[in-house]
């Protein structure tokens, strides 16, 4: 599931577009409604794409996304503005911006701006995810084993998904929460660990090789096997 930030000083189109990326598209989406709530949720999580309003109260659009590439986060940025002039969106575009929309703009647009540029930054990918054998559909939030469905809560999935996407790369518990988890939630790195004992308990064979590895002092890994 991709983690979307909408940044926008407008409630109202705030609200409409969380609603509809959250509700159409399956994205984790959260919001900001000024520069420098924005920046501080930035810096506290990770984001597969931010969805950016120009002209903000405080901090600009542009700057945001200036300070997000120099310190090296490349998620891809979509900026929502008034602004049409060529002009305009080369200031955006040299700002480090990966796509434009001009205020006022179709949902279904948004929609398709926002898939085109997380299949570009690889943040996620429209086939079937294998690891041994389990089978994972990021589309139709399916898991299978051997033809089988497995069953599991919203975040237990998105956990095991975001594992899978990041083979025997090793995880804190803070790392999961930041990834996984919504910036404002009240889960601690105890949650974690509760949702992958859950997840171990319902994916793991009885007299099999746990797929989620214990490392010790450092946290988890998504075995391959």
């Amino acid at each position: 599931m991709a983690k979307i930030l909408v940044v926008d000083d407008d409630f109202d189109l705030c609200d409409m577009v969380r609603e509809w990326l959250t509700r159409k598209e399956n994205y984790n989406v959260e919001t900001a409604r000024n520069g420098n709530d924005a920046l501080s949720m930035l810096h506290a999580s990770r984001y597969d794409a931010v969805i950016l309003d120009w002209e903000l109260p405080d901090v600009s659009g542009v700057d945001i996304c200036k300070r997000l590439r120099q310190a090296g986060d490349e998620a891809p940025v979509l900026f929502l503005t008034g602004r049409n002039t060529l002009l305009d969106k080369e200031v955006g575009f040299n700002a480090g911006g990966d796509d434009y929309l001009v205020k006022p703009f179709e949902l279904k647009e948004l929609s398709m701006r926002v898939r085109a540029l997380l299949r570009r930054h690889k943040a996620i990918t429209e086939g079937i995810i294998c690891i041994r054998d389990l089978e994972l559909d990021p589309k139709s939030r399916q898991l299978v084993r051997e033809g089988a469905e497995i069953h599991l809560s919203p975040k237990e999935f998105s956990l095991l998904e975001f594992f899978m996407r990041h083979p025997n790369e090793v995880f804190r518990p803070a790392d999961l929460l930041r990834h996984v988890w919504p910036s404002d939630t009240e889960a601690t790195d105890q949650t974690v660990r509760t949702t992958i004992k859950r997840l171990r308990h319902t994916i793991d064979k009885p007299d099999g090789l746990s797929y989620i590895a214990n490392v010790h002092g450092h946290g988890y890994r998504m075995n391959k096997g």
